[in-house]
């Protein structure tokens, strides 16, 4: 089987879709806009200007400082509206956003890419999130609401730059913010054209021309320039370490979304049929972009050589001994730490998010793989680097063990204390219930592909920003909010 299921996923989509806002949304999503050859820069779109690019964070800062103004004046329900147009056109343009991810960057799928912004669109909270309490009693009335921080300075990665742009925008807006990016500058194009879309749809909704800004080239000075600026009273980060580590170090509120390294557990009571589909779905879905996706297994001894059958039926290629000690130095290679002046491994970037067969043909071995291979598997043990490291490509090591404490031990090591994801194929509650104790992960994913996590064909909200670091987790627009109280002592008290 060459992709995910594509009637499986459409099914699961459409149904998404109805359950939510009705089936008028169907069509739009069907409506989609024709296809069109690309021709994009960072400010522009076949030759259209975007809306909300500029060349100074300042400027941008004061783009969205004056949209802030314009959205504090609208009603909870006019925001709403402004929410409803940026998820219709999200729709229409998914086609759009994720070719053009993919051109831009040379990483993912185009099919995934789309799948993944109708999921934002669809299932990312808007204003129903924001929720006021009220509490009662014999000293009068206490009225607790979520109010906006104001400008919100916002950092996107290269691996879900659209996506990321639009989930956070819908979030942020809801929550009454305006909103500032300094995107990676991998995939400048991309989110800009992501900024320009928002933008777009809130106009068109009786919003301010901007109300979300971005830069038409994002550098560290202009990230600095964002996080000591006095109108940002929120940072959020999602992206890798370093960039999280800034954020965190600004002396400002920040929301910060880092890296993980998910493993999984295959236990001997799994549907070890269903678990050898689920995780090669989950690990390969947009080449193992997302950052929840499948990184490492670990299988028991008795059903190890079973889980890997499977895994074969859905696409896996065995890699060879020799074939994955020579991989690794190819999508693994040495820098040198200008402080310390060590050398380290660091994922080669023309790798990341690449297919199965590309990765392959640069072993130089002349074989060609099947056309249906999307993911390379091996066995190696505990230390390899390929279970080490986080390396965001359809690569899979899977590692033996004899038990479930041998298992647990060993995956909460690989995780690195990230807390970030962590996923488990088992039938015993017991062994279930053990590494979602142990591991401490944000999401902990059951019988089910990674991408369950976020929503798709799970349960629950989406985002794209999933800040472990900081606590908020699965991120939505309450998170992009302040608490502020209101108290009538004395008074108000009806009963």
């Amino acid at each position: 089987m060459a992709e995910l299921d594509k009637n499986q996923i459409e099914a699961i989509v459409r149904q998404v879709i109805s359950n939510v806002n009705g089936a008028k949304t169907e069509t739009v999503a069907a409506a989609s806009a024709p296809k069109t050859t690309l021709s994009f820069t960072s400010t522009e779109y076949n030759g259209r200007k975007l809306v909300g690019i500029y060349s100074d964070m300042n400027d941008a800062i004061a783009a969205a400082q004056e949209g802030y103004t314009a959205v504090r004046k609208m009603t909870v329900d006019q925001r709403e509206k402004i929410i409803t147009a940026i998820r219709q056109l999200t729709y229409a343009e998914a086609p759009i956003l994720a070719e053009m991810g993919v051109k831009e960057t040379g990483m993912g799928k185009v099919e995934h890419k789309r799948l993944k912004h109708i999921l934002v669109a669809d299932k990312t909270p808007g204003t129903e999130d924001i929720v006021s309490a009220a509490k009662t009693g014999d000293n009068g009335l206490t009225l607790v609401e979520m109010a906006p921080f104001g400008v919100v300075g916002a950092i996107t990665p290269s691996t879900n730059p659209s996506e990321t742009v639009i989930c956070n925008s819908i979030g942020m807006i809801a929550a009454g913010n305006g909103v500032v990016f300094n995107p990676h500058p991998g995939a400048i194009c991309t989110s800009n054209y992501a900024v320009d879309l928002v933008n777009r749809a809130c106009f068109s909704a009786g919003g301010p021309k901007v109300l979300v800004a971005s830069m038409d080239k994002p550098t560290l000075d202009s990230a600095q320039t964002m996080y000591s600026h006095p109108a940002i009273r929120l940072l959020v980060c999602t992206g890798g370490p370093g960039v999280v580590r800034s954020v965190l170090s600004s002396g400002k509120k920040a929301i910060g979304a880092g890296a993980g390294n998910p493993p999984v557990i295959v236990d001997d009571t799994a549907d070890i049929v269903k678990a050898g589909k689920c995780i090669i779905d989950g690990c390969t879905f947009d080449n193992n972009l997302p950052c929840i996706a499948e990184k490492e297994v670990f299988a028991f001894r008795s059903i190890k050589d079973q889980l890997i059958t499977e895994m074969l039926k859905n696409g896996a290629y065995m890699l060879t001994k020799e074939e994955a000690d020579k991989l690794v130095d190819i999508v693994l290679v040495d820098v040198t730490d200008k402080k310390t002046g060590k050398t380290k491994k660091q994922v080669n970037r023309k790798c990341v998010g690449r297919d199965a067969s590309v990765i392959y043909d640069m072993l130089g071995t002349g074989k060609k793989l099947p056309a249906d291979v999307r993911c390379l598997i091996c066995e190696t043990n505990f230390e390899h680097l390929f279970v080490q490291e986080e390396l965001m490509m359809p690569i899979l090591p899977i590692v033996t063990v004899d038990n479930i404490d041998e298992a647990v031990t060993l995956a909460v090591k690989a995780e690195h204390g990230n807390r970030h994801t962590a996923h488990m194929h088992s039938k015993n509650i017991d062994n279930l219930t053990k590494f979602a104790s142990a591991v401490e992960t944000t999401i902990f994913v059951k019988n089910a592909p990674s991408y369950a996590g976020i929503g798709f064909g799970g349960e629950g909200h989406t985002t794209f920003t999933i800040a472990g670091p900081t606590g908020e987790g699965i991120t939505s627009a309450r998170s992009f909010t302040r608490q502020r109280r209101c108290v009538m002592a004395d008074s108000f008290r009806i009963i």
